[in-house]
C-alpha cells in the first residue's frame, strides 16, 4: 500500500498576487537658492551655498544644518570630483538615470565640502572604487531639474570641472568663486513625479476577505477577546493584540459615518466629479471601510444615510454604495465608528 503525499491531500491554497503602483505628481515652488541651483543645472553649471561656518553644501539647503540661519551665499562648485562612497546597481529601474547596470555614487564636487548622489556609468563594479575621479555628463536637453546631469563619467586623467576657470586644479582648490546666482529666465517651480511600482501578496485574513468579495460577500474577523469584528480583517485585533480567526459575514447594508466631495478627477479613473467617498459602517462590524457614494447626489449624502453595495457583473469588489431608502440611522448606533 502507498500513502498519498499530504502536498496532494492537502494540496495549499493558492497564493494571492497584484501588481500595485502608487503614483502621483509632487508640485511644488522653489526658493531663491534652489531656483538658483536647478537653473544653474541649465545652464551647465553646478552651485552650492556657503554655510556661516564656510563649509560649501552641495546639493545647496536654504538652512544652515547646523546653526539653522538661513544661508544665501552662492558659490560655483566644479563639475568633476571625487568618489566618496558607491553601490551596485545590476538591475536599473524605471526611471532611473541609465538603462544599463550603473553605480549608484556619492560624488564630492570639487570644491564642496558634501557629497552629491547621483549615478556613475562603468561597465561594473570592478571598474568603481571609492576615491576615483569622475566628472558630469551633461543630458542633451536641459530643463532646469536634476536630471540635466544624466550622470557622472570616469575621468581618469583627473579631470578639472570648473568652466568660469578651465585651468585651475580643482581637485586643490580650496575657495570656489561667489555666484550671484542670477540667470535669464529662472525656474521656479518643479513638479516631482512621485512612484512605486511594487507586488502586493495579502496574508491569510485578507486573503479570505478578497476570496469572500469575489463571491459577492463582505467578511470580517471578530476578536475573541473585545468581541469587535474587524472589516477588513487585519489577522489580529489592533486593539488587544490577539490573533483572530473567527470568520463573520457582515452587511451588505451599511450607514455612512463620514464623508468628503471630491473635486479633482483622478487619472485613469473615469468616475465625474464631483463624487463622495465615505466611510461605511456595515451592519455587524466594528470598523467602518471605504466606498463611493453613487445614485445620489453629491449634496444630499449625510452621515447616517443608509446604503448598499452595488455590484458590476464581473466586478471582485463593490463599485458603490447606493442609499437603501431606509430612515437614516440614529447618530448614538454608529458615533463610535467615525
Amino acid at each position: 500500500m502507498s500513502a498519498t503525499p499530504a502536498s496532494e491531500a492537502h494540496p495549499a491554497p493558492e497564493v494571492l498576487r497584484a501588481p500595485l503602483v502608487l503614483e502621483f505628481p509632487f508640485t511644488r515652488s522653489l526658493g531663491p537658492v534652489q531656483s538658483a541651483f536647478l537653473t544653474g543645472l541649465r545652464e551647465r553649471t553646478v552651485l552650492g551655498v556657503r554655510t556661516t561656518g564656510g563649509r560649501v553644501l552641495v546639493p545647496p539647503v536654504e538652512y544652515d544644518p547646523e546653526t539653522a540661519e538661513e544661508i544665501r551665499d552662492l558659490v560655483e562648485v566644479g563639475t568633476a570630483g571625487t568618489v566618496t562612497t558607491w553601490a551596485w546597481n545590476p538591475q536599473p529601474r524605471r526611471g532611473q538615470p541609465l538603462a544599463t547596470p550603473f553605480a549608484w555614487v556619492l560624488v564630492r564636487l570639487d570644491g564642496a565640502d558634501t557629497a552629491l548622489l547621483h549615478a556613475l556609468d562603468a561597465p561594473g563594479p570592478d571598474a568603481v572604487r571609492t576615491g576615483m575621479r569622475v566628472r558630469v555628463r551633461w543630458a542633451a536637453e536641459h530643463a532646469g531639474a536634476i536630471t540635466d546631469i544624466a550622470c557622472f563619467e570616469p575621468c581618469e586623467d583627473g579631470g578639472t570641472g570648473r568652466a568660469a576657470d578651465p585651468g585651475t586644479d580643482e581637485s586643490t582648490a580650496t575657495e570656489p568663486p561667489a555666484h550671484s546666482g542670477e540667470f535669464a529666465d529662472p525656474v521656479t517651480g518643479i513638479v516631482a513625479p512621485a512612484r512605486l511600482d511594487y507586488t502586493y501578496t495579502p496574508g491569510r485574513a485578507q486573503a479570505r476577505f478578497i476570496n469572500a468579495l469575489a463571491e459577492r460577500r463582505t467578511t470580517g474577523e471578530r476578536c475573541p477577546s473585545c468581541r469587535k469584528v474587524y472589516v477588513p480583517p487585519r489577522g489580529a485585533c489592533p486593539t488587544c493584540g490577539i490573533a483572530t480567526s473567527e470568520q463573520v459575514e457582515v452587511g451588505p447594508r451599511g450607514t455612512v459615518t463620514t464623508y468628503c466631495i471630491v473635486n479633482i478627477k483622478a487619472k485613469n479613473l473615469d468616475i465625474e466629479v464631483p463624487y463622495v467617498y465615505a466611510h461605511i459602517a456595515l451592519d455587524g462590524a466594528g470598523l467602518a471601510l471605504h466606498g463611493r457614494i453613487g445614485g445620489i447626489p453629491y449634496d444630499q449624502v449625510r452621515m447616517g444615510l443608509r446604503v448598499e453595495p452595488v455590484w458590476t457583473e464581473s466586478g471582485r469588489h463593490p463599485d458603490h454604495y447606493r442609499p437603501t431608502g431606509e430612515p437614516d440611522a440614529d447618530y448614538d448606533t454608529y458615533k463610535e465608528l467615525l
